[in-house]
């Protein structure tokens, strides 16, 4: 979430991209090329990728982006889940509303939404008028949004946006970014973040403390 995050280069380590070396992303890629019987060109090839770069991943000096890991999933035959590592819990697909976590952090409602430990983290926000419109967030990652109920104004880089219920959002988050509720009633929207470049800790949630820039002014809103 540190805003030096905003000037990180194309191709940054992953070192860089997130403060902690990629320790099962290299050689689970890897062990799955392997498996496959390719040779470093030939999955390079299937996943849209040149062999330098998937070389440079494979031994950890680049931190994949989620649509590189997708591509080398469907060329192993395997999912992003499996790529990063993780061992499968036992837990459920479905989230039920009763069930579903819910808790507060700035003044935002933040519910449950998707599965933790996934390489994206679902989530329901409650965003009342006038809290966190003050704070703007740079981090790694990518964030989608979606209005449910109300106006929510983003400012995204240098340009303002007004979005209402049905409208959505899809941006890198390393763009430095604000969201605000203009209405006194607030705003409702699902937020979908990547955690492939960002720990838990640093997601765009809570009061933004950590590596978070206050006091821009918002310019006008419509």
């Amino acid at each position: 979430m540190s805003p030096s995050g905003a000037g990180l280069p194309a191709d940054a380590t992953a070192d860089d991209a997130s403060g902690a070396p990629v320790t099962v992303v290299a050689p689970r890629l890897r062990e799955l090329r392997g498996h496959a019987g390719l040779t470093l060109e030939a999955a390079a090839h299937a996943a849209g990728l040149s062999p330098a770069h998937l070389s440079r991943l494979e031994t950890g000096r680049r931190q994949p982006s989620l649509p590189m890991l997708l591509a080398l999933a469907r060329t192993y035959g395997t999912t992003v889940s499996e790529l990063l590592g993780e061992t499968p819990p036992d837990r459920d697909a479905v989230i039920r509303a009763a069930d579903a976590e819910r808790r507060r952090a700035g003044g935002w409602t933040y519910l449950q939404a998707g599965a933790a430990g996934r390489g994206m983290q679902a989530l329901r926000l409650d965003i009342p008028h006038g809290s966190q419109g003050d704070v703007v967030r740079v981090h790694p990652g990518e964030e989608w949004l979606y209005v449910l109920r109300g106006r929510l104004w983003l400012r995204l880089g240098d340009a303002e946006h007004v979005l209402r219920p049905g409208d959505s959002a899809h941006f890198d988050s390393l763009t430095p970014h604000r969201l605000d509720a203009p209405d006194p009633d607030g705003a409702e929207a699902l937020f979908v973040h990547t955690l492939l470049q960002s720990p838990t800790a640093a997601l765009c949630i809570g009061d933004g403390a950590r590596g978070a820039e206050r006091g821009h002014g918002r310019g006008g809103r419509a």
